[in-house]
Parts: structure tokens; sequence; C-alpha cells
């Protein structure tokens, strides 16, 4: 009688991480995840905006839409197949740490062209090629979690990796509106800042190699892209949960700035501002809460173990300040909108994302799961003008633009409780 193998140990890579990763790590990464957002939401808020003002001003919101939607169908093809190839990298530097920094260095080489574009055309070009680079960046960061941090830990570390997000968002509004001039400068200031903020994580953290690469079949490297709900039930309503929820989010935030100057009036009440002005406020306000309630709810979450029901609370909470703005178009609603959006979107930003690491098919796929996961979040900027053009453009208006974003959001907290793998 043969005596009974033992399972092959998994390589370091591949293998469950058990050993809670320091301040040092949590520092580093969530440093890079700043330069990420400030690539994404320095120019989505407020350089996009301007520049095609500039280019097309009696068309500005057809334009901004064939802008943003473009580059987020880039965003949502190539997401998962740069996760996709990182997962099968296996050179001396690791899986990760190349593709973040080689993201880094595209999306900043793309930002500076996209600063010198003066067409429609050229701001289409631009922002696809800025969107190739960030896009490659986020595959690899967000893969990180998985690969290095226990599940216990994971609500935590979502908490400080989310705040960046919220951060991001002010910290380039701020630089963009208040320390530069120009749109052009704008663009510069941020493409410079990314690669920096990046460096320190890529040389100094460890990214264990991939000792032997798979071989490479192409149909199941398709097929991998495909999210089987019978197959794999949690990981697609997981993904459902979330896009119907950044769907919401995405109509509701891509006209903000018209929204201050048309329906609010910022500019009429306050003469001397700009609405930029105003939107950098909500940002701040908004920003604020999210800090105040991200790493607490996933702390709260790790201790409890109850993911689920703190995704619904969230997006509960966050279908209140779209019924406020719909009903209200006043400054300040907008402002108490703000704050109950961040209180809101903090719980989620952290619940959700240690929700989803948690219902990944496979260790070897983390990043290209995590990419299709992450078409949850771009595909919405591709839906969205699709969704809240005709609605601003005739169909009601933003009111409707409003509700149509609570009841999206509150469809999304309510199906997560389809999940049946995580409490």
């Amino acid at each position: 009688m043969s005596a009974v193998q033992p399972l092959p140990e998994l390589p370091a890579a591949l293998a469950e991480p058990t050993r809670r990763v320091g301040p040092w790590w949590i520092a580093g990464i969530s440093l890079a995840n700043l330069a990420l957002w400030m690539g994404y939401f320095g120019p989505l808020q407020v350089l996009l905006p301007s520049q095609v003002a500039q280019v097309d001003p009696a068309g500005k919101e057809t334009a901004l839409a064939v802008v943003t939607g473009v580059g987020a169908a880039v965003a949502m093809l190539l997401n998962p197949v740069a996760g996709a190839l990182s997962d099968r990298t296996s050179g001396r530097f690791g899986r990760r740490h190349p593709w973040t920094l080689a993201g880094a260095l595209l999306g900043a080489g793309a930002m500076v062209f996209l600063a010198g574009q003066g067409t429609l055309l050229g701001m289409v070009i631009g922002w696809c090629l800025v969107q190739a680079g960030l896009n490659a960046m986020q595959a690899s960061l967000t893969a990180g979690v998985p690969d290095h941090v226990p599940t216990g830990q994971r609500g935590e570390v979502s908490g400080w990796v989310g705040i960046p997000q919220s951060l991001g968002v002010v910290l380039a509004v701020v630089l963009v509106t208040t320390v530069v001039t120009t749109v052009e400068s704008g663009y510069l200031l941020i493409a410079a800042l990314i690669p920096l903020c990046v460096l320190p994580f890529v040389l100094t953290t460890s990214d264990p190699r991939l000792t032997a690469r798979p071989p490479f079949d192409l149909g199941a490297f398709l097929r991998g892209f495909w999210i089987s709900p019978r197959a794999h039930p949690d990981f697609f309503w997981a993904w459902t949960t979330r896009f119907l929820m950044q769907l919401g989010n995405a109509i509701a935030t891509l006209y903000l700035l018209y929204f201050l100057t048309d329906a609010v009036g910022y500019e009429r009440l306050f003469p001397g501002e700009k609405a930029e002005d105003g939107l950098l406020l909500l940002i701040l306000l908004y920003t604020a809460t999210v800090v105040l309630t991200t790493v607490v709810a996933g702390v709260v979450s790790d201790r409890l173990g109850r993911r689920k029901l703190l995704v619904t609370v969230s997006g509960l909470i966050s279908t209140v300040p779209a019924v406020m703005l719909a009903l209200w178009p006043l400054w300040p609603v907008a402002l108490a909108a703000a704050a109950i959006l961040g209180v809101g979107f903090g719980v989620y930003l952290s619940v959700d994302n240690a929700l989803v690491t948690q219902v990944l098919p496979a260790a070897d796929g983390r990043a290209k799961d995590l990419g299709v996961i992450n078409i949850a979040n771009s595909g919405p900027q591709v839906l969205g003008p699709v969704v809240a053009g005709p609605i601003v453009a005739g169909a009601g208006g933003y009111p409707a633009l409003y509700l149509t974003s609570a009841a999206l959001v509150l469809l999304g907290a309510l199906l997560v409780t389809k999940i049946r793998s995580v409490r």
C-alpha cells in the first residue's frame, strides 16, 4: 500500500496570506493609490470639463460625454487584460510592481500629451492613453490586498486604501484650481506627481515572483473574463452590486460642475466666485466624512465579520443625498448632501472592497478577476453618459437624473444580500 503523498505547497505568490501587513506597507500602497486617483479625478472633475468647454462651449455636455465615455470603454477592456498579464508575469522584479510602475509612467506621459490638445479628437486619444496607463497601474495595485493581506485584516486595510480614493479628488482639485492657473499646467503637475508617489511602494516593498509561468491557452484566457452566475454566483452578485452602485454614482457626478452652474446658480449666488470653487467645497466636505468613516467601518466589519449588512447600510445612506438634490437644488442642501454621501460612501469603500476579495474564484487569477470586478467601476463611466446625457438634456433634467441615481444605488445595495459565502 503506497503512502499518501502530501499536496504540493503553493508558491509564495499564490499562497493565501496569513501574516498581517505593517504600517509601512499600508502607507506605501495608499500613497500609490493616491497617485492613481489624482490621475483619474483631476481630469474628470475639473481639467476635462474645462478643456471641453474651451474646445466646444456650445456642445460641452455632449462633448464631455464622448471623451469620458470612450476613455471608460478603454478602461473597461484594459483593466482585466493588464491584470491577467500581471498574473502571468514571472520576471525577477515580481508580478505586480513592473505593471504598477509602467502604468504610472504611461499615464503620466499621456497626460503631458493631453495637455497640448485643442481638438475633441486629440482629447479622446489623450484620455484613452491616460486610461490605459492608469488602469494597468490599478489592476496591479488592487491585487496587492488579496496577495498580501489576510482575510481578517482586509476591512481595515481596504479602509486605509480607500481614503486616497476620496482624498485624491480633493488634492487633485486643489492642485488644479489653486496651485496652478491653467488647464495645461494642471495636467503637467498631476503627471509629475503620479510616478513620484508610486516609486516608494515599488522600490521598498516585496513582490513575490511567480516561479513558473503556466502554459498559455487562448481559449481559457478569454473564458476567464466571463462572469458565470452558475460557476461563481457570489462573484457574479458582487460584480452586479458594484456595477449598479457605481452607475448611480457616475450619473450623479458626471455633470456636478454643470449642476452647480445651471441648477444651483452658484456663480449668481456668490458673485466673483466660480462654480469650481463650490465644487471644491463640496468635495472637501464629502472627503472629511469619508475619512472619518471608512477605516472605522472596515475595522468594524473585520471584527463582526458582517460585510453584506454594512454594504446594504451604505447604499441606503447614499440614496438620501441623491433624493435631496433631486427635490431641492439649493446650495445649503448640496452641502448637507455632500456630508451624508461621504458617510455612505466611506462605509462602502472599505467594506465592499474587502467583500470582493473574499469571493475571487482562484488564487492564480486574482488580478484578472479584480480587473473584471473593476469593469463594474469603469463600465458605468461608459454607460453613465448614455443614461445621464438624455435625462439632463430634456427627459426630466437634474431632478430625474438624481432620482435615477438613487434608484440604482438602492437596487445594488439590496442585491448584495444574494451573496452566500460571505456574511
